[in-house]
């Protein structure tokens, strides 16, 4: 752990980096504090980590996989990185700046269950109508597997995916009519152990 140096984030300057395009300047700290869960502190670090990665003050999708593969370099993060960056891109203009990051992060790491469920059902609703069909969930399935790799996991079988997506609907789908709603994906997670303990695995891998 370094030292941060005794600045906000309002102080930091963009005469640092010789940048071809506009700097994106995040809100002022004090703002940012009351809307996340995050203490100044944190959010310092959290900053000056993001500035590193990202100079502009905002990342794209391709700069936000490169990051994300180096997290999991056995296996292919990318499919997994692109509905984690809308997830996160909240505004849909395929960028995801600091305050979109911390929002997000504050409601992974540090937000009620509730506000988790939430999120996480966002997540996998791919196309944000409501509610995850059998091939949404397919399609998140494929990609965590892919991202944690085939060989770290030799015992697990093609089929895996298939059988996971099939587990949770046949949990989540209380009406039977192929496809889960809000209502019935926070109400079968609360009421359920071992999905609020998967739920925390998945949240382990974001």
């Amino acid at each position: 752990m370094y030292v941060i140096p005794p600045q906000t984030l309002t102080d930091s300057t963009e005469d640092d980096f010789e940048l071809s395009t506009v700097c994106h300047r995040p809100e002022g700290l004090d703002k940012l504090q009351e809307q996340t869960k995050f203490t100044k502190k944190e959010l310092q670090v959290l900053y000056r980590g993001f500035k590193n990665e990202c100079p502009s003050g905002v990342v794209n999708e391709e700069t936000f996989k490169l990051i994300y593969s180096q997290f999991f370099p056995q296996g292919d993060s990318s499919m997994y990185a692109h509905f984690l960056f809308e997830a996160f891109d909240t505004n849909k203009n395929g960028s995801v700046s600091f305050e979109d990051f911390v929002m997000g992060l504050s409601i992974i790491l540090r937000g009620s269950i509730n506000d988790r469920l939430n999120w996480a059902f966002n997540l996998y609703d791919l196309n944000k109508d409501g509610c995850i069909t059998k091939e949404e969930m397919m399609d998140i399935m494929k990609s965590i597997y892919d991202m944690m790799g085939k060989y770290t996991y030799p015992s697990m079988q093609e089929d895996a995916p298939r059988e996971h997506v099939e587990n949770f609907f046949q949990k989540m789908d209380r009406n039977n009519d192929g496809v889960v709603t809000i209502e019935e994906f926070i109400e079968s997670c609360q009421k359920d152990e071992n999905i609020m303990q998967s739920m925390q695995l998945f949240d382990n891998v974001i």
